[in-house]
């Protein structure tokens, strides 16, 4: 095998691992946003916002409403 081949197969076997790596942490959720929003509110069904949140800071806020930062 030459030389240039090897050092394409390594690069591109790196960029594949990376991409590879990022689906689940990046790509997934931003297409199942549905999924994540019916976890969340399983997730804090019980919670008091007030009570747990310290003086001070901003009430949550659904992260995938639009216009919510």
């Amino acid at each position: 095998m030459s030389k240039t081949r090897k050092t394409v197969l390594i690069f591109g076997g790196f960029v594949a691992v990376v991409a590879a790596t990022f689906y689940p942490i990046f790509y997934y959720p931003l297409t199942h946003t549905e999924d994540y929003r019916q976890i969340q509110k399983v997730n804090r069904a019980g919670i008091n916002q007030e009570d747990v949140q310290p003086v001070g800071l901003k009430i949550w806020s659904d992260p995938f409403k639009p216009g919510t930062k």
